[in-house]
């Protein structure tokens, strides 16, 4: 369930109560007459089943709602109420496979922002991946997937494409065209460093048995490219989101673009090149992938309007 509070000028209190009441998946519904101040009004509110929101969000903005008062979500972890557990059973669908565009949306659009903080995450997933690639070990790279936050942008592409947003695709490409290049530059420097040190040989890179899937390009380097796309939609747009898929999603880029730049420094430039491809291979398809979920999960919503990137 989540909790919907609504802003909405006297004159269309009365709409709002009325399409709240008739709606199938609502409960707990409470009018508080000129309570709002900014923007002035009432404030309605409800707790909504989460296949139900999508329509009612499509609803309220045809009503207006959006351009002169306001709606706010948030989510409920714990209800004691038999009225909430009938509002979810006569709500249509599985609440888990409910997509609401607008949080999709926003979240995409947050997540997407170029910021010192993806910068930084980012260029340390590399070095780190760098070092997992240079010692021969799965695990420091597996760390380096923990960090990665590549798909946010990733996902923003993949929903702007799908939505006809070009703020969210130009958002999110600019994020990837700026941020891995920066990172992979790094990680070159880092990898002069330990080569002047001594702590880094080309020899070091002609025999990887750990993690010689970080180049190896061939047909699974896109079949798991699309699973890994299609596990990151489906955790977004679900309501099983899960912080580990980012791991899944990382497994694919970050490696791939830190030894990329330590081949490259080495003079191993077929090795270098794969990466590069590998790379680009799983770029793509991870956006197809995500684009394509999007694309089965959606349907017109009555009273849509464009949604804001946030």
């Amino acid at each position: 369930m989540l909790h919907m509070r609504v802003i909405a000028p006297t004159e269309r209190t009365d709409a709002v109560r009325e399409l709240l009441l008739d709606a199938a998946g609502a409960t707990h519904i409470t009018v508080l007459p000129g309570v709002a101040v900014q923007p002035p009004g009432d404030v309605v509110e409800a707790d909504v089943a989460r296949e139900s929101v999508d329509d009612l969000l499509g609803q309220l903005c045809a009503l207006g709602i959006d351009r002169t008062g306001g709606v706010t979500l948030e989510l409920i972890d714990t209800t004691l109420s038999d009225a909430a557990d009938t509002a979810e059973e006569t709500a249509p669908g599985d609440p888990q496979d409910a997509v609401i565009w607008d949080e999709v949306v926003a979240r995409t659009g947050e997540e997407s922002r170029f910021s010192f903080s993806f910068q930084a995450f980012l260029t340390i997933a590399c070095l780190l991946a760098a070092v997992g690639a240079i010692t021969d070990s799965p695990v420091t790279v597996v760390g380096a997937m923990v960090l990665g936050p590549e798909f946010g942008p990733l996902a923003a592409v993949a929903v702007g494409i799908v939505l006809r947003r070009g703020d969210l695709v130009r958002r999110g490409g600019f994020a990837l065209a700026v941020g891995f290049p920066l990172a992979m530059v790094a990680t070159a420097l880092a990898s002069l460093l330990f080569d002047a040190t001594g702590l880094l040989s080309t020899a070091q890179l002609a025999d990887l048995d750990q993690v010689g899937f970080i180049y190896e390009v061939g047909p699974f380097s896109l079949i798991v490219a699309l699973l890994a796309g299609a596990a990151g939609m489906l955790s977004l747009t679900s309501a099983k989101s899960a912080a580990l898929v980012g791991v899944f999603i990382s497994v694919t880029t970050v490696p791939a673009a830190a030894f990329a730049s330590v081949a490259l420094v080495e003079g191993r430039y077929l090795q270098a090149l794969e990466s590069g491809i590998q790379l680009a291979v799983n770029l793509v398809g991870i956006v197809v992938a995500a684009a394509v979920v999007l694309l089965l999960a959606r349907r017109p919503r009555r009273g849509s309007r464009k949604l804001s990137a946030g």
